[in-house]
């Protein structure tokens, strides 16, 4: 079953633009945040794409925040904290959600997500807690992996379905044909009454059918199909004229 309109977990994001004290300091200053007031999601899947720079991140950290979940990852049960470096973003943003509650939950960001692995670790050193954290990712030390099996032996073992999951970059760690299998994950999940919310620049995370594309850029937002969007047509002109695109970057 499909969530909808009317069952959706997280159904807008808006900033509170009126108490925001200046757009001349980060987070403000963000391309991202100065045109962003209000967002709608997509019941399923919702994705923000852009160049480096406009806070796609900055926004899906923010989000995560403000639902819950521990800034450097982790489901909403992880209180952990490395380092302290996440942005104020999320005191300025409301959450629109919808009456129905996930089941299940989970903030997943590339650049910190050994500091996640090793928090499980931490957690079951404990010989009094109860049922290993490990054994919800499938059992095998996320440290004893590669970066991309153990992200992926989370989308496998640790998302349960009812749930809603925020992804920042996580091609960052995965091959195209890992990508490819994130998509069927994905779908297998959205069947579960999933919700995602997902940063990224690969195109083939982006081809998921269910879903929006929102494109940030320097001049505001725009709501865009994957053969629109700047990541896609680089990547068609890169294979479809790959000499003459080379040739033009070496001179």
């Amino acid at each position: 079953m499909l969530l909808s309109e009317s069952t959706q977990y997280i159904k807008r994001i808006k900033i509170l633009k009126e108490q925001i004290p200046s757009y001349s300091k980060y987070p403000f200053d963000l391309p991202i945040v100065q045109a962003l007031d209000e967002l709608p999601l997509h019941p399923q899947v919702t994705y923000l794409i852009g160049e480096n720079g406009m806070g796609k991140s900055t926004l899906i950290e923010a989000i995560a925040i403000a639902y819950g979940f521990n800034p450097e990852g982790g489901s909403l049960n992880f209180n952990f904290s490395t380092y302290d470096s996440h942005s104020p973003l999320e005191q300025y943003l409301r959450l629109i959600k919808g009456v129905h509650k996930p089941r299940d939950g989970f903030f997943l960001r590339a650049e910190s997500y050994y500091n996640v692995a090793s928090n499980i670790e931490e957690l079951d050193l404990d010989p009094t807690a109860g049922p290993k954290v490990i054994n919800q990712f499938g059992g095998v030390s996320l440290h004893e992996q590669s970066h991309g099996e153990s992200f992926f032996a989370t989308f496998l073992n640790r998302f349960r379905g009812q749930g809603i999951y925020l992804l920042d970059e996580p091609e960052a760690a995965l091959s195209p044909l890992r990508q490819l299998s994130m998509l069927s994950r994905m779908h297998e999940l959205v069947e579960q009454d999933s919700q995602f919310i997902i940063a990224t620049h690969s195109p083939l995370l982006m081809a998921y059918p269910h879903s929006t594309i929102y494109e940030f850029s320097e001049d505001g937002i725009k709501e865009s199909t994957l053969e629109d969007t700047n990541h896609y047509l680089l990547f068609k002109q890169f294979f479809d004229d790959k000499e003459r695109l080379l040739h033009h970057l070496f001179v």
